[in-house]
């Protein structure tokens, strides 16, 4: 089994929590305490980490957020990385994949320059453009499969030929491509019912769980359908509902009680499933 992976479910069974902090770190969201300092985004992270490493199993790191600000945006993601408790699975939330040589230099960006345990990539050029990540079999690897949007309906659920949706023969493909337990699905958590078949036809791979918080997603439902029979093997993403917590704060310990607060609740929410 993979070492992310084993990592990942020794923190679940430990912690009894599947929380995943997403560090979705817009600079225009973040608390006012914070715009003075001189690296902002880097000192937001920090204290939403301190807040939440006593609750979390994972840090999702969204790239496009560190990407859309250059160079000081790549200086933060790294500093970010090294900020992230070491015994808690790291996401590069990057969605990758391209043809099989540009495919490789993403993976090796993601799991050797920057790296991360595992990495977000969409599976629509095929095999061969996902290959070179699952290659890294101490890595996990999370493929698009069933998305929390509401655009997942314009081709992850329409109907093949065959008659079944484009996600089940996504599902099929992942379970095929994986080597040493190395892969795994997005699902959303606004697709409670899809999320159940989805864990039933392919219990062995981990499932990363958006949609919980802000976009309405169940964290009952996804703890009990996304787990697997050891109530392990799923990381529940939670971002904008627990980094940005409502109100004014006067100082950063401040800040750092309201998202403790939230990351509480949410563990407390999911230790009597676990």
């Amino acid at each position: 089994m993979s070492a992310a992976r084993n990592k990942t479910n020794e923190r679940i069974a430990a912690l009894k929590s599947m929380l995943c902090v997403g560090l979705d770190s817009d600079p225009a969201k973040i608390p006012a305490v914070f715009r003075s300092m001189e690296r902002p985004v880097l000192e937001f992270n920090r204290a939403v980490i301190r807040a939440t490493r006593d609750h979390a199993i994972a840090y999702k790191v969204n790239t496009a957020f560190y990407e859309s600000r250059g160079l000081s945006g790549m200086r933060d993601l790294g500093d970010t990385l090294e900020a992230l408790p070491p015994e808690c699975l790291s996401i590069a939330d990057a969605k990758r994949a391209d043809i099989g040589n540009t495919s490789r230099q993403y993976a090796k960006a993601f799991f050797e320059s920057w790296p991360f345990d595992s990495i977000t990539v969409a599976p629509y050029m095929g095999a061969d453009s996902l290959e070179p990540f699952f290659e890294y079999d101490d890595k996990l690897v999370f493929v698009l499969c069933l998305t929390s949007n509401p655009g997942s309906r314009d081709f992850e659920e329409q109907l093949m030929a065959d008659g079944r949706p484009l996600y089940r023969a996504v599902l099929d493909r992942v379970s095929r491509w994986q080597r040493n337990g190395n892969a795994g699905i997005v699902v959303g958590a606004t697709k409670p019912g899809l999320m159940e078949e989805l864990r039933r036809a392919a219990p062995e791979l981990f499932f990363l769980i958006p949609g919980v918080g802000a976009q309405g997603g169940s964290l009952q439902e996804a703890v009990m359908q996304g787990s697997d029979a050891d109530r392990r093997s799923a990381a529940i993403n939670v971002s904008r509902a627990l980094i940005f917590p409502e109100g004014e704060f006067a100082s950063v310990e401040a800040f750092e009680a309201a998202v403790g607060r939230e990351a509480r609740n949410l563990h407390d929410g999911m230790k009597g499933m676990l």
